[in-house]
């Protein structure tokens, strides 16, 4: 009966997925789309070219035709017409290779193809167009695909000139095709007859003419133009060399400032990655970008050319302009003076470490980037990082005891440091901030009481908590921040008195700059409401100052106290820009010229480049939770580290956040007292993190010095017992309680502060149980043969069952099934007959469907762009004909049909308010 069961259902399943496949070829193409390229190789399935997804949406299928590569270092191409429309916006790139067959891949547009009959060797004098190509896309590498921000598309059909796709593969080693299989590596883009408020356009940066000497350890190659043109807004950046580089690095450089808009190592997935700053290019800024290489290794020259064995250096800017100024395509291949790269940031000369697991990261991909088996190695290399870290000892912990002699605090507002590392705590003393403090316009309400008489300033020994010397007596009201200076100057401000105030570190409580009018608030140039904290730049010495509670701006001060300039929070979406509620902390990040607050209420971190004000990127996350009270910032080699801290929240702690990534990448709290309000923290040189509260009127010290034993530690958003802990319990549920009812249910109850080894808790629980009377062994033995004659019983009954079943049944049992088979096979061989077998698009032999699936020929051609780089002094004509750029991939839900208006994107589209 079962066997019959099992035919059934395995013919109904057969037949539905037959005739769904007849009824929905769309879905089950889509089915396609959701499933991993495993093996670009495999040509054996016919695939429709063009499919409309919904209304307004369109996907296109590009492949290489089944083509073996005679030879290494070829150069493969094929045109593809844009499907007939008024126009066209592609929104997602969505890759089919491996770099087991590929070294790369790079989809063109233009008018022109040089041929649209098959596919052809452009490697060679052909080229790729008869008119100028532009580069709308690239991979290498097993990069991941990235994705277009919202409402950002490349502009092909209509008045783009792009009316045909020029996809080229470049087939590095022909070893690979040594067992004859056929290539189908290309691509799918998605498509919208949306109108796109913003049009994506590639910059190219690219040697044309370096030369690396064998032996040499360091060889630059520098690239820098002058930017002449509408408003464009980097999104994305790429690099890409040959196996001699070590970093690549590209800026904008404006009025001599440097401000990095990516920087990655050329031997990891070429993927566009996000870039480093939001900034935007504007016209009269310079473009700039180095390329570092080795010649160890190599006995002859290594010269810029598009084989393997040459060299590139390409760094690849995707970005989007307003569509009415749109420009598609842009490239620099000039030097750019000398004396400009003599002031080029160090990080640019300083190769980035690659390990093995990096280098094999590639291979991991595979080819395959459906949408289920994508992976983001920037992710990927966080995780690893998160993990690699905590297991190292990096997760904060309480320094218990510290400090060792009670200090005598009010509420602790702010804390700083100073050269020596000594920690100086700023706080309220005696007075203590309420509801009848101020008044509905910030007014000070309680002056009657005077200023503070203990010392609000005070050093203190890091190590042991010692207070080494004390000040601020008399002077301030309700004190609030603090910072230092690289002259060991106090920068503070007082919320009562609307003031900021910079002191002598020698105790002598002598204001040297005093900015505001005491206990005026205001909200013009010369006076504050509230100001919360200071930074300052420890090169040029200007001041910034969080004002406030009730202004929500920040400005900038000379050293001397001159007003210099002012702005408030920004977005690079218009639509998302919301005012500060609460700047409520400032750090200075000297390694990149940045000044970033602690927007409290919003909980959120903003940055913005300290010279001019402008918005660089935020940084928010829901473990935040409701507001963020103080951060402060440490640089890194690869990155720079934020420690925040948070407030007004059940869970109040603090978070160490990666300033690229924005990623959490620890949280920390206390243990022996929890976090209140915490107000204020400070890292030191050695990783230590003090974090002071208001209403404990207490400071808390942490240390990196690894897990606390027996205690709960989280790993990437994991809380875990420590291992001893965890076995004590799990042994202690495991063991065997004696003398209870099987029917009875009694839970374990763990009580680990009274938790008795194992042996013990069970005798414990044997106790209170009645003993059961002792059987004589006579006795035993009967009731065992008793036992074992009933189980020899039912062994003889079963069998005895079985034998009863006659052949004539078992026979007819078996054909049943058989029967049913055969049936249901001439159902679903009729239903392909009325449907017919084939129901896949038929297309003209001329159109994309006949490219992907029919033509082999090879056609003629004239122009390759290959005698352009040709005429350069140096060039080699080795294969650099086809440009030999390479870009990634980029992405889009495709469930989500990949509708610009309904997705959410890894970058932010809309330009950002430059500030007054």
């Amino acid at each position: 009966m079962g066997v019959s069961v099992c035919g059934t259902l395995l013919v109904a399943l057969i037949c539905q997925s037959h005739s769904y496949a007849v009824r929905e070829p769309l879905g089950r193409f889509r089915r396609y789309q959701e499933a991993a390229w495993v093996d670009p190789n495999d040509c054996s399935r016919l695939r429709q070219p063009v499919v409309q997804t919904n209304p307004h949406n369109v996907t296109l299928d590009i492949r290489m035709p089944g083509v073996i590569p005679s030879a290494s270092d070829t150069y493969l191409c094929m045109a593809v017409p844009v499907p007939p429309q008024r126009e066209a916006y592609i929104v997602d790139f969505v890759p089919h290779a491996t770099m087991d067959t590929a070294h790369h891949m790079i989809l063109y547009g233009c008018k022109t193809p040089v041929s649209t009959k098959g596919y052809w060797d452009c490697g060679t004098e052909q080229g790729t167009c008869e008119d100028e190509a532009k580069i709308m896309y690239a991979w290498a590498r097993n990069a991941p695909p990235t994705k277009l921000p919202r409402d950002v598309g490349f502009k092909v059909g209509g008045d783009a000139h792009i009316t045909h796709f020029v996809l080229q593969l470049h087939y590095g080693d022909v070893s690979a095709f040594k067992d004859h299989h056929r290539d189908c590596s290309g691509l799918t883009l998605t498509m919208t007859s949306k109108p796109q408020p913003f049009i994506a356009g590639i910059y190219l940066m690219m040697s044309v003419d370096t030369v690396i000497l064998p032996g040499k350890r360091v060889t630059n190659a520098d690239i820098a133009c002058p930017y002449e043109s509408f408003a464009m807004h980097p999104f994305a950046f790429r690099t890409h060399t040959h196996r001699l580089g070590q970093v690549v690095s590209g800026y904008r450089v404006r009025d001599g400032k440097w401000t990095l808009i990516g920087r990655q190592s050329p031997q990891l997935p070429q993927a566009f990655y996000p870039v480093s700053n939001s900034i935007s290019v504007e016209d009269g800024d310079t473009l700039a970008a180095r390329c570092v290489f080795t010649g160890e290794g190599r006995t002859t020259k290594t010269r810029i050319g598009g084989t393997s064995e040459d060299e590139m250096c390409n760094f690849y800017i995707m970005y989007y302009m307003e569509s009415k100024y749109a420009v598609p395509y842009m490239d620099c291949m000039e030097h750019g003076p000398a004396e400009l790269f003599r002031n080029i940031p160090p990080e640019a000369n300083v190769p980035i470490p690659i390990s093995p697991d990096h280098m094999m990261m590639g291979m991991m991909h595979g080819g395959g980037h459906g949408p289920d088996h994508q992976v983001d190695t920037g992710l990927l290399d966080l995780k690893r990082a998160e993990e690699d870290g905590l297991d190292q000892g990096a997760h904060l912990e309480e320094v218990a005891g510290w400090p060792e002699a009670p200090l005598r605090l009010g509420q602790v507002s702010g804390l700083a440091l100073d050269s020596d590392d000594n920690l100086v705590i700023f706080h309220r003393g005696d007075h203590r901030w309420d509801f009848d403090s101020f008044d509905k316009q910030g007014r000070y309400l309680e002056r009657s009481l005077g200023p503070i008489r203990q010392p609000t300033i005070l050093v203190v020994d890091p190590a042991k908590g010692k207070v080494l010397r004390a000040s601020g007596r008399n002077m301030f009201y309700m004190p609030h921040g603090i910072t230092t200076d690289k002259d060991n100057n106090y920068w503070v401000t007082d919320v009562a008195l609307h003031q900021v105030m910079k002191l002598t570190g020698d105790g002598k409580d002598k204001p040297l700059v005093v900015l505001g009018e005491a206990f005026v608030p205001g909200s013009d140039e010369q006076h504050f409401c509230k100001p919360t904290d200071v930074a300052v730049d420890p090169v040029t010495g200007n001041v910034f100052v969080s004002d406030g509670y009730c202004n929500s701006r920040i400005l900038k001060f000379s050293p001397q106290g001159k007003y210099l300039k002012q702005w408030g929070a920004e977005n690079t979406d218009r639509r998302k820009r919301i005012p500060f509620q609460i700047p409520h902390s400032l750090t200075f990040l000297p390694d990149r010229g940045q000044v970033c607050v602690a927007d409290r209420e919003n909980a959120r971190i903003q940055c913005f480049q300290a010279d001019t004000g402008e918005f660089i990127k935020e940084i928010k996350n829901e473990e935040f939770g409701g507001a963020i009270f103080a951060l402060s910032y440490v640089p890194e080699p690869l990155g720079g580290l934020f420690y925040v801290i948070n407030g007004e929240t059940p869970a109040v702690k603090g978070f160490v956040v990666d300033y690229t990534t924005k990623a959490i990448l620890d949280t920390f709290s206390p243990d022996t007292q929890k976090f209140k309000m915490p107000h204020d923290l400070v890292v030191t040189k050695n990783g230590s993190v003090f974090v002071g509260d208001v209403d404990t009127q207490t400071v808390t010290k942490f240390v990196p010095e690894g897990k606390a034993e027996h205690r709960s530690v989280k790993k990437g958003g994991i809380e875990v017992e420590e291992i001893e802990e965890t076995e004590t319990i799990v042994q202690a549920h495991l063991k065997p309680i004696p003398n209870i009812p099987q029917r009875v249910i009694v839970p374990a109850v763990a009580k680990p502060p009274q938790m008795l080894p194992p042996k013990q808790e069970v005798h414990k629980q044997q106790q209170p149980q009645q003993q059961p009377q002792e059987v004589p062994e006579h006795e035993q033995k009967e009731k065992q043969h008793e036992k074992e004659a009933e189980k020899e019983k039912e062994k003889s009954a079963v069998s005895q069952g079985s034998q009863g079943v006659s052949p004539g049944v078992i026979t007819t049992l078996l054909l049943i099934p058989m029967a049913v088979l055969v049936v249901g096979g001439f159902v679903c061989w009729k239903k392909g007959r009325n449907y017919g077998d084939d129901y896949e698009v038929k297309l003209d032999p001329n159109s994309s469907g006949g490219i992907l699936g029919k033509l082999r020929g090879k056609a003629a051609g004239t122009l390759n762009l290959g005698n352009f780089f040709a005429s350069h002094k140096g060039y080699t004509r080795q294969g650099f004909d086809p440009i030999s750029n390479e870009d990634s991939d980029q992405e889009k839900d495709d469930e989500d049909a990949t509708d610009s208006e309904n997705e959410e994107y890894s970058a932010t589209p809309l330009p950002p308010i430059s500030s007054s």
